[in-house]
């Protein structure tokens, strides 16, 4: 399966994304919606790509300014596939990727980002992990969570709050903000 960049840099560019049901890349309506919202945000940021997949979301936000961005994903085909795309698009130098456990991974890093993109397996959303991801905001900072449509996300916590609620039929945006102490 393939999947289109759709904008910046490497607009129009494709990328590969593993077949199966192991994961569920974001569809481009909804990652094109996501981006026009937080657009110029994503200038310069430091992203955290969590649940990676094929990296998809974190690619976007490298084609459209971001600084560098963290990929995240425990399976072993997305891994690879998600290595292959960044030599693909030659963008070694601002992705770093990690395999393994989300959750695992939070109690290990101390880098905080200016935006996290969380877009975790629709048939378990792992909710108690996704919160974890909220100390690793920086003051001010910005959580994407892609959850199914139907379900229920996170209020918040610790100073993040929800700032913004999207349905898109099946899958939903909810945007929070960390609050600047």
């Amino acid at each position: 399966m393939n999947i289109r960049v759709i904008a910046g840099l490497y607009g129009g560019r494709t990328i590969a994304a593993p077949n199966g049901h192991t994961t569920h890349p974001m569809s481009e309506r909804i990652r094109n919606s996501l981006f026009n919202i937080i657009g110029d945000e994503v200038k310069d940021a430091v992203v955290l790509d969590a649940f990676a997949g094929s990296g998809s979301v974190g690619i976007e936000a490298i084609s459209r300014g971001a600084a560098s961005a963290t990929f995240l994903d425990k399976d072993p085909l997305a891994g690879r596939i998600l290595e292959e795309n960044i030599k693909t698009l030659h963008i070694e130098e601002q992705a770093i990727t990690f395999h393994g456990g989300v959750g695992a991974w939070t109690t290990r890093t101390n880098v905080r980002y200016d935006i996290i993109i969380a877009d975790p397996p629709y048939n378990n959303m792992q909710l108690s992990t996704v919160e974890k991801l909220f100390r690793l905001l920086k003051p001010n900072g910005l959580m994407v969570l892609s959850y199914p449509g139907r379900g229920e996300a996170p209020t918040g916590t610790n100073g993040v709050v929800v700032v913004d609620n999207r349905s898109y039929g099946t899958a939903a945006l909810a945007f929070y903000r960390k609050e600047d102490v």
